[in-house]
């Protein structure tokens, strides 16, 4: 059974950053943001830019690139982050009345950075289970730019975190673009090194967190972390990968192309190495920042705008998400007989 991407769409916002602005933030040189950090530029939410909300934009444009009516869709997945406009709060449904689709039913899925490919699986193995279900939308924004405190040197790593909104569009039957399979891997060791300490019931928001920063992002245990990360994170991040090709019945070398988050510029280079790809074969996203789970949608649409994707390629999402989750998808580009 075949299931193919019919359309995508991305939203960025109007406001963003650029590292030198960072670099003045956090008091560090901006040749570190820049250059070791790689973020040259990236998107922060103005003041209508809110998650869900974003979401629905994206969604909108992968509707009116693919001509459908809304009605056509039997599923909304929102793929977008738990931070959004209410604390508690199904931004899925929103998202499905906003845009019309009122045949469907919608529901919220979460991954952190993951939850892209592992929508993707969802939705796969969805359309394969119910007949009845032929056209899946998942869509989502995020924003988790608002927990950064650039004056918390345990969270560099996050400081290219920004804001933004992305859609896909799966349909059953459709003979482009076709989804392939799908490899995850969680860690539940490093569950609770990253985490916003206030606001949940453990510790409730109060206005002594709120002044001593507790309603960040924060690392519990930065250098436990690190350490385990390093044994396990790139070594993950490329198993998913193989696994993934594996499964779909190529190999390594088939892959034309790698959507990948946004990291540091040292990690990206790693795995292209790895994988013996070149830097054509992927976008390295420094005018952009990590947009979480919206980097691999986003990396897609500037790949094809760019004429780095023809008709027979073979494309892999691949993204991590703290927690820890590692994930990846492979596509068939184009017509698939």
């Amino acid at each position: 059974m075949q299931i193919g991407i019919v359309s995508t769409g991305v939203y960025l916002p109007e406001k963003f950053v650029t590292g030198i602005e960072i670099a003045e933030l956090a008091g560090i040189p901006p040749h570190i943001v820049e250059e070791k950090m790689g973020i040259k530029k990236k998107y922060v939410p103005g003041p209508h830019d809110h998650t869900c909300a974003m979401g629905i934009i994206a969604a909108n444009q992968a509707i009116e690139k693919a001509g459908i009516n809304p009605l056509e869709i039997d599923v909304v997945i929102y793929i977008g982050e738990e931070h959004k406009e209410y604390p508690l709060w199904t931004a899925g449904i929103k998202l499905q009345e906003a845009i019309g689709a009122t045949n469907a039913w919608a529901f919220d899925v979460a991954l952190r950075c993951g939850t892209t490919v592992m929508g993707l699986k969802v939705a796969k193995s969805l359309m394969i289970a119910d007949p009845a279900i032929q056209t899946v939308l998942l869509a989502g924004g995020y924003r988790n730019v608002d927990f950064i405190d650039y004056q918390n040197p345990r969270t560099r790593f996050m400081f290219n975190l920004g804001a933004g909104g992305g859609a896909i569009l799966l349909k059953k039957g459709h003979k482009e673009n076709v989804l392939l399979e799908t490899e995850l891997i969680t860690d539940g060791s490093f569950s609770e090194d990253v985490v916003v300490v206030s606001g949940g019931t453990k510790n409730p928001i109060t206005k002594e967190a709120i002044e001593q920063r507790l309603n960040k992002l924060d690392v519990l245990d930065p250098a436990g972390m690190k350490q385990r990360l390093e044994q396990k994170s790139m070594v993950n991040f490329i198993k998913v990968i193989r696994e993934s090709v594996r499964k779909s019945g190529y190999k390594e070398e088939d892959i034309s192309y790698i959507a990948m988050l946004h990291m540091k510029k040292s990690a990206h280079d790693y795995v292209l190495k790895e994988l013996r790809l070149t830097e054509e074969q992927s976008i390295y996203l420094e005018e952009y920042g990590h947009i979480g789970q919206i980097d691999q949608i986003l990396s897609l649409e500037l790949a094809l705008k760019e004429g780095k994707i023809k008709e027979g390629d073979l494309i892999v999402f691949v993204s991590a998400g703290i927690g820890y989750a590692w994930g990846a998808s492979v596509i068939k580009w184009g017509k698939v007989v």
